[in-house]
């Protein structure tokens, strides 16, 4: 063998025999003295340091973050299942037959009031045809005059009958519900499609009022949108345009939306699936792990120990998160997407990034967008309109927002507390402190608007509201036994 030395041996790289027949492979020299390479040779930060030119990634702390929140959760589980065990029924209810009836009768006729919208509106659309008829042909000033007053009384009539009627809409399923529906998740079923066909009717009203006005004025009509010159007034009065608004997942009526071509049933299959399967895991994870929780902290309630409370509120607070999280997909994700894929409806934006809210303000305007574009364009944008400022304005939408959620949670499970509507207005300070932190520029404001946010939401909104609501239920009814921990 030939012999070579250290330097040689770091020069050269054999691909076969050392007798020269192949030709070696040379790599780069290493240094002959190791022990003096300069391993501080410029001047560098440390990583988390705010003088670092690069920010740091945190993909293996967000890693970590979830191991640790799956273990602990898990550790929860498997607490729950050792001091409970399997507190999932399926043949244990507490709603009657008269419940199921009432219930059944409630979401058939309150579809009804939109068909006597339409029947309103299709009246009130003859008559501005016949007035501007009159108009085109040149009436004399007197009769000219006669008309206009003519037509102004007929608005006035209009508008009582679209009020009465969306009024009827509400008030009787309210009433119903909350003297005569016993079991509060049929309730608020019911509460909920009251709402919702209420809104709709108001929206529908409205809209149809001002293409009336634009109809008689067509100076104008420049002002509509141009995607409105597909079908404009009063073509679009028909009973097939209300059905679609009615199943539309909007709130907002007009008389044209964008629409897609075809119907993907696979999509919409999908899409079902989801909602079914995180419904039932919003049942399982209420009776077996909600539903604990808030019956032992009815002796807390009762007594007012205010340590024991605040334990329960944040032990109460991961549940509640995860259930209305997924309430949140089941609804705005998958349920909207199926039935905007049925009605071809291309607007799906009912959402945005809320959860990277950086105040209290940016959530509300992008968690529930069918809500926010129906508080925008019939509440807000108006009242700024005829010259109020943004603050009456906001203080408006939030009022007439608490008046909505008081019906829908006090209602149902019998007890108007309030405490849903102050919910709400308490949402117009913790809105002013953060809107400070929206606008300023740099991460770090916006992360503690955004922690501000979730703080609030997590631990002092949905599981105080629904500790005090079941708490009431329990004193009025009283038909869950205390347990203890």
């Amino acid at each position: 063998m030939q012999n070579f030395s250290l330097t040689d041996s770091a020069k050269i790289s054999m691909t076969g025999t050392t007798n020269g027949q192949e030709r070696p492979k040379t790599r780069a020299t290493a240094p002959k003295y190791r022990h003096v390479a300069a391993i501080h040779s410029r001047a560098r930060t440390s990583t988390l340091s705010h003088d670092s030119d690069q920010s740091p990634s945190f993909l293996g702390f967000r890693n970590l973050m979830v191991i640790v929140l799956v273990v602990m959760n898990l550790r929860l589980v498997v607490e729950n299942f050792m001091k409970y065990g399997v507190l999932i029924c399926v043949r244990c209810h507490d709603y009657s037959k008269r419940d199921l009836v009432l219930g059944a009768v409630l979401y058939t006729l309150v579809p009804c009031h939109l068909f006597v919208a339409y029947v309103v509106e299709l009246a009130a659309a003859h008559q501005a045809k016949g007035a501007l008829g009159r108009l085109k042909r040149g009436e004399t000033e007197r009769s000219s005059l006669q008309t206009r007053t003519t037509m102004q009384a007929s608005w006035f009539i209009i508008a009582w009958t679209h009020g009465l009627n969306a009024s009827l809409c509400l008030l009787v399923t309210t009433y119903t519900v909350y003297f005569h529906v016993h079991h509060p998740l049929i309730g608020t079923i019911c509460q909920i499609h009251a709402i919702i066909v209420w809104l709709k009717n108001c929206s529908y009203a409205f809209t149809n009022r001002d293409l009336r006005h634009s109809l008689l004025n067509s100076e104008l009509s420049s002002s509509l949108p141009e995607i409105y010159s597909a079908c404009p007034y009063p073509r679009n009065v028909t009973f097939s345009n209300l059905c679609y608004f009615w199943w539309a997942p909007t709130l907002v009526y007009q008389p044209v939306y964008p629409r897609t071509t075809s119907i993907r049933w696979l999509y919409v299959f999908k899409r079902l699936s989801e909602c079914l399967g995180l419904s039932v895991f919003i049942w399982l994870a209420s009776a077996q792990y909600a539903a604990p929780v808030l019956r032992n902290s009815l002796d807390k309630m009762a007594t007012l120990d205010i340590a024991s409370i605040i334990e329960r509120l944040m032990k109460l607070s991961t549940i509640s998160l995860v259930i209305w999280l997924a309430g949140f997909f089941a609804v705005f994700q998958s349920s909207l997407n199926a039935l905007a894929e049925i009605m071809c409806f291309a607007d799906r934006e009912f959402y945005t990034e809320w959860w990277n809210s950086p105040s209290v303000g940016h959530y509300w305007r992008t968690w529930n967008k069918p809500v926010y574009h129906f508080m925008r364009r019939h509440i807000y944008s108006p009242l700024i309109g005829r010259g109020w400022s943004h603050v009456f304005a906001s203080t408006t939408v939030f009022l007439f927002s608490g008046v909505l959620h008081e019906l829908l949670v006090g209602v149902p499970t019998h007890n108007v507390l309030g405490v849903a509507f102050i919910g709400m207005i308490v949402q117009l300070p913790m809105i002013a402190i953060t809107a400070p932190l929206e606008r300023m520029q740099g991460v770090g404001a916006r992360m503690a608007g955004n922690c501000i946010f979730w703080v609030s939401f997590c631990l002092v909104g949905q599981p105080l509201a629904a500790l005090l609501y079941f708490f009431a239920w329990q004193a009025k009814y009283g038909s869950v036994s205390k347990q203890h921990v």
